[in-house]
């Protein structure tokens, strides 16, 4: 997966990347990635930048402090005619060996050309090291920033918490709450990336956040990830965090996000003759079955769509650890009951699947496979398949929920699936529960058999 699916860039976006372990290349990687998909692209930077590093970038633009911002615009528009990716820099200082950075009221002035497709700004320094904490004076993210992402190399697990692995490895300690010294852990790495004075630091209001875990090379290593992006995604803050090694072909491995299973029993079971949700499964109902299969997934968080016998069915699910959405509208079809779910969704969400109440065949195990897949792809939808059919429930990745909005009458997401399926992600299943549903009392007395 390439980096401009990975981060979901969008036009106009403005990134920031801040942090250690390879921002640097995944800045300049992910610019070359915009110009081959015919976006214009800035990159810069509001601290300082290496001045070998500017031969990283076909061409740039050196902006002295003597000069006026309009000098810069007007140089800026008049070179993106010939040039789709320029580095803007400040003078080099030859002591230091690094070139300044841009006041981050250029990098607006510069995000509102009609010449610009996309802005990627370094904002912080972490002299090579793999991992670190801001000083006072850093990062500088302008406030425009819609992107921030913290990056890590994953090469700093297992190491000490030292100043010769870590930049201003006290800092790191002292928001970590740990002793200088300590072997790096996941958990360490997690709750400096996530903290509001290290890896969000600045993070403007409106922006989405997004850390990179670089440098993950080989099936040890990406266990090790996994772990690390779990960590990172209890924080909310957080909206996904990509996976992978921006220096290989393909730089990004999985990109881990919030996955909703919105679990769809609001109908009044109008052809089986009497409410399904509260038939005996098991030791249970068969809604309670469903919800406790989506609560043992990976899927979170858990929505549960009710409408007809509402309060029957929300006291049958008792103290359960999902939120319940009531569909007042639920006589309009399932459809109805999919806008109601998909509202109730907090906007760190990055796909959500639909399990159905009369569906006692998924498993865990099902549910676990689709969001792997969607990890790995970041297909629009993915769906089951058991011996060649197509089953349910099917995934939908956000970029689908403006279409399923849409939807009216008695249907599911069908339609929506119809018109991404070119672009769709199937996953081989053992479970033929994908494909059998509970309409009527043959079928309840079958899977009951």
């Amino acid at each position: 997966m390439d980096l401009i699916r990975a981060l979901r860039i969008r036009e106009k976006e403005i990134v920031a990347f801040v942090g250690g372990g390879g921002k640097t290349t995944a800045m300049f990687r992910l610019a070359d990635e915009l110009v081959a998909a015919g976006r214009r692209v800035v990159t810069t930077t509001t601290t300082r930048i290496f001045a070998a590093q500017i031969d990283l970038a076909p061409h740039h633009i050196i902006h002295s402090k003597s000069q006026a911002p309009p000098h810069l615009i007007n140089t800026l528009i008049e070179q993106l005619v010939l040039h789709p990716h320029i580095l803007v820099v400040g003078e080099p200082d030859p002591e230091s060996g690094k070139a300044g950075g841009i006041e981050p009221q250029i990098v607006a002035a510069m995000a509102g050309l009609p010449e610009v497709d996309v802005i990627l700004n370094e904002a912080d320094g972490s002299r090579m090291r793999p991992f670190k904490t801001p000083a006072d004076h850093e990062p500088v993210v302008p406030e425009c920033t819609t992107l921030l992402v913290p990056v890590v190399g994953l090469d700093i697990l297992g190491q000490p918490l030292t100043d010769t692995y870590v930049h201003r490895a006290e800092r790191v300690a002292e928001l970590a709450g740990v002793g200088v010294g300590v072997e790096v852990t996941p958990e360490i790495v997690a709750g400096v990336l996530a903290n509001r004075q290290g890896g969000l630091k600045g993070l403007p209001a409106n922006a989405r956040a997004v850390p990179l875990i670089n440098k993950v090379e080989g099936s040890e290593q990406l266990a090790s990830a996994r772990n690390l992006a779990h960590l990172l995604l209890t924080h909310q803050r957080i909206d996904a965090v990509a996976v992978g090694a921006v220096q290989h072909e393909d730089p990004i491995t999985e990109v881990w996000g919030r996955v909703a299973a919105v679990v769809l029993a609001a109908g009044a079971s109008q052809r089986f003759g009497i409410l399904k949700q509260l038939l005996p499964w098991r030791s249970d109902t068969l809604l309670g079955h469903v919800v406790d299969v989506a609560l043992a997934s990976q899927a979170d968080p858990v929505v549960v769509v009710l409408g007809c016998q509402a309060d029957a069915c929300r006291a049958a699910l008792g103290d359960r650890p999902v939120q319940i959405v009531v569909n007042p509208n639920w006589a309009q079809g399932q459809s109805s009951s999919v806008r109601a779910g998909l509202t109730a969704l907090p906007p760190n969400v990055g796909a959500a699947l639909f399990p159905l109440a009369d569906q006692p065949g998924v498993t865990p195990t099902v549910i676990d496979a689709l969001i792997q897949r969607h990890r790995a792809t970041l297909a629009p939808v993915v769906w089951p398949e058991h011996e060649g059919r197509r089953g349910n429930p099917v995934l939908f990745d956000r970029v689908t929920f403006p279409q399923l909005m849409q939807l009216t009458g008695d249907t599911g997401g069908r339609p929506v699936l119809q018109a991404h399926v070119r672009h769709a992600e199937r996953v081989t299943v053992s479970a033929p529960g994908v494909l059998f549903d509970i309409d009527t009392p043959d079928d309840y007395a079958k899977a009951n058999a």
